[in-house]
């Protein structure tokens, strides 16, 4: 298996995994408050996994100082803060399902994107995988919601769809922002220099955001350091999905990447079915069966 598959698989199943944990902080934390521990606890399990990975490699790290380098990471880093906080703008209670399905187009703008600022290129068979793996998502996130093709028209227009839609950019961006670091640094092994952006972006967020969050939720600022016992796994979770995002991102096209990480919506469904009991609709594993067909065809297209 190339290693950017395993990292990029890694990276969505160590999200859901996150994903679930962090639910138990929303009665706690504020949205930046939730973000901020996000980042915050991160930083000490991505330093250890760049010094675990330097020693066992033999390896010396690169020099961080370049301007270029530090520039990259910090627009990385704010595009993935925007794109959270945007993306919970979304999920109103009117607005949850659009949000939400509009979030998912990240591969798609991730595509053009790539193509456009860093000349990117995908085979024919892995745009149409890409293709079919968001349209896949899209459904599986408006299954059950009995909107017709006017009232889905209408909603994108709504408020919810433009903060889902801004945070699939937010993602996107943050892609190929955080991949253009990983190329500013000079270094032979993409891994090393992606465990590297990892630990220098998540200091920045954690600046950024910590200092937005004590300038405007002091409370919510000391109750960050308060629920160190349930926020130190997420931030361990945390660091080893942005890891392996990040690994992902530097050893193949973020179009790619992109579009294998849709497969944590189907590592929820497993999740659901056979670790919660739940039984699944039809709807959804149709939705499903269209990723996981999305992914094959990406992953045909890279054969060569």
């Amino acid at each position: 298996m190339p290693l950017w598959i395993a990292a990029t698989l890694s990276a969505a199943l160590f999200q859901c995994w996150r994903t679930a944990l962090q639910q138990r902080l929303r009665g706690t934390l504020s949205v930046n408050g939730a973000g901020v521990v996000r980042y915050l606890y991160g930083v000490p399990f991505g330093l250890l996994l760049l010094g675990g990975y330097a020693l066992g490699t033999g390896q010396g790290l690169p020099a961080i100082g370049g301007g270029a380098f530090l520039g990259w990471a910090a627009l990385g880093g704010l595009g993935q803060i925007i794109g959270t906080n945007l993306l919970i703008m979304s999920f109103g209670p009117r607005g949850f399902a659009v949000g939400t399905a509009y979030s998912k187009t990240e591969a798609v703008q991730g595509a053009v994107l790539a193509l456009i600022l860093l000349g990117e290129r995908v085979s024919w068979l892995s745009a149409l995988g890409i293709a079919v793996g968001v349209g896949g998502v899209l459904y599986l996130s408006l299954a059950g919601r009995n909107l017709s093709g006017m009232a889905l028209l209408r909603a994108t227009v709504q408020p919810a769809a433009l903060c889902g839609f801004g945070a699939g950019t937010g993602f996107a961006l943050t892609s190929i922002f955080i991949k253009s670091a990983n190329l500013a640094l000079d270094h032979p092994d993409p891994v090393l220099r992606a465990l590297v952006t990892l630990c220098v972006a998540n200091a920045m967020q954690t600046v950024m955001q910590g200092a937005w969050l004590a300038w405007r939720e002091p409370e919510q600022f000391r109750a960050v350091f308060r629920s160190w016992r349930s926020s130190l796994p997420v931030g361990a979770l945390s660091a080893c999905g942005s890891a392996c995002w990040f690994s992902g991102f530097a050893l193949a096209p973020v179009a790619m990447v992109r579009a294998l990480g849709q497969v944590e919506i189907v590592f929820t469904l497993l999740f659901s079915r056979f670790y919660l009991k739940e039984t699944l609709k039809r709807q959804e594993v149709a939705g499903a069966l269209a990723i996981v067909g999305g992914v094959v065809l990406l992953l045909l297209g890279t054969v060569r």
